[in-house]
């Protein structure tokens, strides 16, 4: 059993290697920063109604969608789920650099903004993350299921604008909405003296959030369509596809 699960682990972990190397840098990096951009523009609300509450996220957030669409289509939703474990890893990371400067203190001139921004709260930061990982899992099982329902033309646009559209909404209303219940009902009340928000509250900003997301993904999912058509046709990542396909056999 021991030596199973080594051979299963060796086998995982030559896959993640040979998966950060087939899958082209430009992606991976602008799927990392834009979840670290998402993190920081997550701190300004940009607008706040009865009925909608959207905060800086939203600027960027299509771009981290658009990666994982664009990664799940090509590669398959575990790679897509592996680049997202790393791009929270390095978040994580991140958000501990910027916690360590705010910290240090300096009478070079007033960083009170600074350090209350760049500082963060650490239940936003666990909620965003929780929220982020689990709508990430949600929107690429979903992008490859509807995928798999275009059977005569699987890599055609209509394919591929019915997979993203569909697991943007659905995977961006999870996101918001986990997110949302986390901070806001869970850990708000208790440290932002009593301030809360109600699940129906979190559910409706979450749908209202979700619905501005997808016009976001159909604006620039054509992008992502084109990106796919061109990594297809230069057989980009064929090494990792085949070493996949050879363990299925096995």
């Amino acid at each position: 059993m021991a030596n199973k699960f080594r051979i299963r682990l060796k086998r995982e972990l030559n896959e993640y290697k040979m998966l950060l190397r087939s899958i082209p840098a430009t992606v991976v990096t602008l799927f990392v920063v834009s979840v670290i951009c998402m993190n920081l523009l997550a701190n300004k609300t940009l607008l706040k109604l009865d009925w909608i509450a959207l905060d800086g996220g939203i600027l960027i957030s299509w771009l981290s969608f658009m990666c994982m669409d664009i990664i799940t289509k090509h590669f398959g939703p575990k790679a897509s789920n592996s680049i997202s474990v790393l791009a929270a890893a390095i978040n994580l990371l991140t958000c501990l650099i910027f916690f360590v400067a705010s910290a240090i203190p300096s009478g070079a001139d007033d960083y009170t903004v600074f350090d209350s921004i760049f500082g963060g709260t650490w239940f936003i930061l666990l909620g965003s993350t929780v929220a982020f990982l689990a709508s990430a899992v949600i929107n690429n099982m979903l992008n490859r299921m509807v995928g798999d329902l275009f059977r005569k033309n699987p890599d055609g646009r209509l394919a591929y604008a019915a997979r993203t559209y569909v697991s943007t909404f659905i995977g961006q209303f999870f996101d918001n909405f986990i997110f949302s219940v986390i901070v806001f009902v869970f850990f708000a009340p208790i440290f932002w003296d009593g301030f809360r928000w109600t699940v129906l509250q979190c559910a409706m900003c979450a749908l209202t959030g979700a619905v501005a997301e997808l016009i976001m993904e159909i604006v620039f999912s054509p992008i992502g369509y084109r990106i796919t058509k061109k990594w297809q046709a230069e057989s980009v990542g064929r090494a990792y596809m085949d070493y996949i396909e050879e363990g299925d056999k096995k």
